[in-house]
């Protein structure tokens, strides 16, 4: 196999322009040179010009898709330190992050004091959902009661509450952070039911199941969501200890040290 001329490489570059392969005109020249040093076949190196622009092309439309579930801030388990969270159960949630729960449709849910690093795991599952080509939404659940009314009433409560339960994974963070009114919760249950055993979900919240009467003050529709929620579910205990705030005391100068 023959290194390529300047102008055969030109040529390739303009065709894929054409062909919209962006990463077959920029690897075309290196491969080309790498495959005549390692004696490959035309037919190898052709596999690997197309092995390269699928594979970039996974990588865009994993970013677009992370972009567009809207997570506060990109985390993932690689910057999750478990060393300083004995108690959670490592094994389990890596075990999560291959996505499991997204083909059985089951339910997540992170249940802690706040700093104790519910967000950071649930963001980091939805990262890696949406790396393994599924559609994810991250939501407060505070923020998505509050597009319910204002959908309610401009008349579109049907179309949001569709395209909530079509998202392969809805993220719902700072359930319980504050309390709902009834109205609210009742729109925030359509979600939910429209979800159940059809798309997972993952929810965070700073409330054991016995205090969510503060979230949803109905007491059978609080049941209903309960029982919805903790079908088929992995729940996992983030405990009490607020990272955030060792992390903040660790800052803080020691008396007679420097300032």
């Amino acid at each position: 196999m023959t290194a390529p001329t300047t102008a055969s490489t030109t040529l390739v570059a303009k065709l894929c322009r054409l062909l919209k392969l962006p990463t077959i005109a920029r690897e075309a020249g290196r491969l080309a040179e790498e495959s005549e040093r390692q004696g490959q076949s035309h037919l190898e190196y052709v596999q690997q010009l197309l092995a390269a622009e699928v594979e970039e092309r996974g990588q865009r439309r994993a970013a677009r898709r992370i972009r567009e579930a809207g997570f506060p801030l990109v985390k993932t388990l690689a910057g999750f330190d478990f060393g300083r969270c004995p108690h959670l159960p490592e094994s389990r949630v890596r075990l999560l992050a291959e996505g499991g729960y997204l083909e059985k449709a089951e339910a997540v849910l992170l249940v802690g004091d706040p700093g104790t690093g519910k967000t950071h795991l649930a963001t980091a599952l939805g990262v890696a959902a949406a790396r393994q080509g599924r559609s994810v939404r991250f939501v407060t659940a505070g923020r998505l009661a509050n597009e319910l009314v204002e959908a309610r009433d401009a008349v579109a409560l049907g179309r949001v509450v569709a395209r909530y339960a079509r998202v392969d994974l809805l993220v719902l963070d700072e359930l319980g952070y504050l309390p709902l009114r009834a109205t609210d919760a009742e729109l925030l249950f359509q979600v939910l039911s429209e979800r159940t055993e059809q798309r997972a979900i993952i929810v965070t919240t700073n409330l054991p199941f016995s205090e969510w009467t503060s979230v949803f003050p109905e007491p059978r529709l609080c049941r209903a969501v309960v029982d919805r929620l903790t079908h088929r579910s992995t729940i996992i205990e983030t405990g009490r200890k607020s990272i955030r705030l060792e992390e903040a005391m660790k800052r803080q100068p020691t008396p007679g040290g420097p300032a």
